[in-house]
């Protein structure tokens, strides 16, 4: 609503300068002039004070169709189009309204103004001279004056700017453009040579707005629109790209650059879109091919090269593949130091592969570049537990078993360790020690690893035997099923059979 709001007092600010206009007299009325034609004046002279723009002009447009030789109705309609920012609409009633009646000094006025603006500066100085030579009032001759030395001084920087341009000066050639457009802001051409300078500076962001800008001025621009395609493409902008190249092929669907730039862009589009939804769907692997595919279908340009790279690396560490991970992730990095999303990957895949210091150092430089990332805090808490978990006992490694082992895998690994470590295995007296205590690591390492909720705490850097760890909780360890209560490793000897559940 401000915005609108904002427009609608621009708008209305025309509406005093339009009043005087056409409150001019003008001669050549004629007596028998169309009563219907004189009412639609009227109402829309009414409409156009109140500031009912688009009404007023409906009444206008029945002026001029109900007298195509009245001059003062094409003048008005051509000063709403002008409030209403339409210049390409008012242009055309502003000749006709100059050939109808050519000594009609204010509609030569304001066609020199528009003409000036669209940057055709010898029409525009003509129509200025012809202004002075008319016996213009006060305020119309010192408006002509004015205006004709703008255009002599933009004659001499549009051929400063050419100059300096052929120079490949394009810093100098930009501050003349500058000027230009200032004025003429409605032409294309220099619209366009600015765009220019500022892709060989490498400014694309300036470069996209000039362009758009000339895209809009003129109806037919295939150029712009196939520019402002090729710069979104190099700026990885792939989506953006596809739009704007549709343009162009719309305005012209046999344009030779426009349609092979086209197809490029929609197959590069397709595959990135294709590998994001694979990843969607946890087809992790298939998505790295597709990502693969998309540095084959562009390996010039540096952004989907490095995009493709750090997509590869988060689906390698989604899909537990940590060295592979690592590797790729340290890839993007080389490159882009400061990439969060590369870092967080790869400190998931250092946890994966119990490299907890690693880890840890990735997440705290990720949180350098990201303050405030939830994933990154919760990625460093659980690191750094790990990292002290794994100074203490780790239940994978007693079964040595990996982290992404299921519960079969577990449960065959404790049962090959306890019949190894069983001390009945033992006779001497130090060994059978040292084997009672390897067994009951054994026996905890199953019990924890087996059961889900034990387990989920441990790999959170929580050991769930461990009574500091626990906060002075009670634990709770009953793998000891075939002992019923008694002490298997007491004193004296002892025969007994442990259960393998």
């Amino acid at each position: 609503m401000v915005s609108m709001d904002i427009a609608a007092r621009k708008v209305l600010s025309y509406v005093p300068f339009i009043l005087v206009l056409i409150d001019l007299r003008y001669e050549g009325v004629q007596c028998g002039k169309n009563s219907d034609v004189e009412s639609h004046l009227e109402m829309g002279k009414k409409l156009l004070a109140a500031g009912q723009l688009a009404d007023a002009l409906s009444h206008f447009h029945a002026a001029v169709d109900g007298d195509p030789n009245d001059y003062m109705a094409y003048f008005r309609r051509a000063t709403v189009f002008l409030a209403m920012g339409k210049s390409k609409s008012a242009l055309p009633d502003l000749n006709k309204v100059l050939e109808l009646k050519p000594d009609f000094t204010s509609a030569r006025l304001q066609r020199g103004n528009l003409l000036l603006k669209q940057g055709k500066l010898s029409d525009a100085e003509e129509d200025f001279k012809k202004v002075l030579k008319s016996s213009p009032s006060e305020k119309e001759e010192k408006e002509a004056k004015s205006q004709l030395v703008k255009s002599e001084e933009i004659q001499q920087l549009v051929s400063q700017a050419h100059s300096v341009f052929s120079q490949k000066d394009y810093t100098s050639a930009i501050t003349y453009l500058d000027s230009i457009i200032e004025t003429c802001m409605w032409n294309v051409v220099f619209r366009e040579l600015r765009a220019e300078c500022f892709i060989q500076m490498d400014e694309m962001g300036k470069a996209i707005s000039d362009l758009k800008v000339a895209s809009r001025l003129r109806n037919d621009n295939t150029e712009a629109f196939y520019k402002l395609s090729s710069i979104y493409y190099q700026l990885g902008d792939h989506e953006m790209s596809l739009n704007e190249v549709r343009e162009c092929l719309k305005l012209d669907p046999d344009h030779k650059q426009c349609f092979s730039h086209y197809k490029q862009v929609k197959k590069l589009n397709k595959q990135i879109l294709a590998a994001e939804d694979l990843i969607q769907q946890q087809r992790y692997a298939d998505a790295v091919i597709k990502y693969e595919s998309v540095m084959k279908t562009e390996p010039n340009v540096h952004h989907y090269t490095h995009q493709a790279k750090e997509r590869i690396c988060h689906c390698l560490s989604l899909n537990q593949q940590a060295a592979e991970a690592i590797l790729t992730c340290s890839e993007v990095l080389a490159s882009d130091p400061q990439n969060v999303n590369a870092l967080k990957d790869r400190a998931e895949a250092f946890l994966q592969d119990e490299q907890y210091e690693e880890a840890v150092r990735d997440y705290e430089t990720a949180s350098k570049y990201s303050e405030g990332d939830r994933q990154i805090k919760e990625g460093l808490e659980k690191a750094q537990r790990l990292m002290k978990q794994s100074k203490k006992r780790d239940y994978y490694k007693i079964l040595g078993v990996k982290r992404t082992a299921q519960k079969k895998e577990i449960i065959k690994a404790y049962r090959k360790l306890a019949q190894q470590w069983h001390p009945d295995n033992f006779q001497d007296a130090d060994e059978k020690k040292r084997a009672e205590k390897k067994f009951i690591d054994i026996a905890q390492a199953k019990e924890v690893l087996t059961d889900p909720e034990m387990r989920s705490k441990f790999d959170q850097g929580e050991d769930p035997l461990d009574p500091e760890s626990q906060q002075g909780g009670s634990t709770h360890f009953h793998a000891w099923d075939g002992f019923q209560g008694f002490n298997p490793f007491g004193s004296g000897p002892f025969t007994f059979k442990f259960n393998f559940n």
